[in-house]
């Protein structure tokens, strides 16, 4: 499978003709008010690889074309995110994009190298490279590319786990109720998961709501959980929201340095139940490693 390398022909078509191959065929993953995206599954390509100690080729970088489709909403939403208004003040002129997309699947990242955008009549009217390299997570606008170019090299099922029902895709760790009558529930997002030695490295999200069910903080946090050690660190990239300040930048409390999980504490629930989960979903956790 890994071996299989696929001719990125709507690349070549792209950008040397500034055009759509009219015979591309564009897979639809997911839609809502503002965006439909879809990508082409003959382009998906694995451009590195590295073999494992025991023979094994893993793929650690894959290539595939994108494209997203915008409502005015979408549009003028894309519009302000890119700070482009100067170059495309009206939203009704932008209609789709395409883009080459970078996947690499040990850090769970994605990288646009190439965005190019259209207008009705499939003319560029915008071109972007090299953008930045991002963590994908269920906050991320392109989740649904880097579970579907992955699916089509590993065949795991990152995009069925996606978009399994809450209570499949995501695990409490524990709830607990703060001596102000407050309640805070933690949960760990199992599509994030993998397994890097005896570091679990995962997603979590911590929602605390009052006596009166009215939610007063969210924690978004990227961690890494040293599953032997019984410690854990928060990374950067971590978010905190509350009612006055919206999303904040999570700082961690210990300066970057693990600390340890007391047995008294909730976070040692969370701990058990990690530990549990690794143990029962070995394959799962590991599922890209190159160790």
């Amino acid at each position: 499978m890994l071996k299989k390398i696929f001719a990125v022909i709507i690349g070549a078509v792209i950008m040397l003709a500034g055009s759509v191959e009219a015979a591309t065929e564009w897979f639809w993953l997911d839609s809502n008010d503002k965006y439909s995206k879809y990508f082409n599954a003959d382009s998906v390509t694995v451009k590195r690889t590295s073999t494992t100690r025991d023979g094994r080729e893993v793929a650690t970088e894959i290539e595939a074309w994108t494209k997203t489709t915008y409502s005015y909403e979408g549009a003028a939403e894309t519009i302000k995110n890119y700070g482009i208004a100067n170059i495309l003040p009206d939203p009704n002129k932008l209609a789709y994009s395409l883009a080459l997309i970078r996947v690499n699947p040990q850090n769970r990242t994605l990288q646009y190298i190439r965005e190019d955008f259209y207008d009705d009549a499939d003319n560029i009217v915008w071109s972007k490279a090299d953008g930045r390299v991002k963590e994908i997570n269920s906050r991320t606008f392109d989740e649904e590319f880097y579970c579907a170019i992955v699916d089509e090299v590993f065949r795991m099922g990152e995009r069925d786990r996606k978009r399994a029902p809450t209570a499949e895709r995501w695990i409490e760790l524990w709830t607990h109720t703060n001596a102000d009558g407050s309640t805070t529930t933690l949960s760990a997002d199992t599509t994030t998961m993998q397994l890097k030695g005896s570091n679990l490295i995962l997603w979590e999200w911590q929602v605390t709501k009052n006596s009166a069910g009215k939610t007063t903080e969210i924690r978004f946090m990227k961690k890494a959980v040293n599953l032997t050690q019984g410690t854990e660190v928060i990374k950067e990239s971590s978010k905190i929201w509350t009612p006055n300040d919206s999303w904040q930048e999570l700082k961690d409390e210990y300066g970057g340095a693990y600390r340890m999980i007391k047995s008294d504490e909730p976070d040692y629930k969370g701990l058990i139940r990690l530990r549990a989960y690794v143990k029962n979903n070995p394959r799962w956790v590991t599922r890209y490693s190159l160790d």
